[in-house]
């Protein structure tokens, strides 16, 4: 039995697939910052800065445990998702795809 692709199959099929290309990677969710009483964090609206003169455009920032999180299009359009010690504003580790392409020095959380 041979399947057609119909009009609605095809567009689910194109749906998913540019879900998948646009969604952030996502981390382990594992990453521990070891920052401290949330009062003594900087704001984490100077942290759109920092990730600007990366040459990256924001998507999304959090707080993700005891860390902020941004999702973030690098310059080439690569979505990447990246970890920030919230009283240093320290770039800690980035993702990309669910793969690290950064860790900082001595950073083992």
């Amino acid at each position: 039995m041979t399947r057609l692709i119909t009009p609605r199959r095809l567009a689910c099929v194109a749906a998913a697939f540019a879900l998948g290309l646009s969604a952030p990677a996502h981390a382990d969710g594992n990453v521990k910052c070891e920052s401290g009483p949330p009062a003594k964090w900087q704001k984490i609206d100077k942290l759109k800065k920092q990730v600007w003169l990366e040459g990256w455009s924001l998507l999304k920032m959090q707080v993700a445990g005891d860390c902020y999180e941004v999702y973030a299009r690098t310059d080439n359009g690569q979505a990447i998702e990246a970890f920030f010690h919230p009283v240093t504003l320290k770039k800690l580790v980035v993702y990309r795809r669910g793969q690290e392409i950064y860790r900082a020095d001595g950073f083992k959380g």
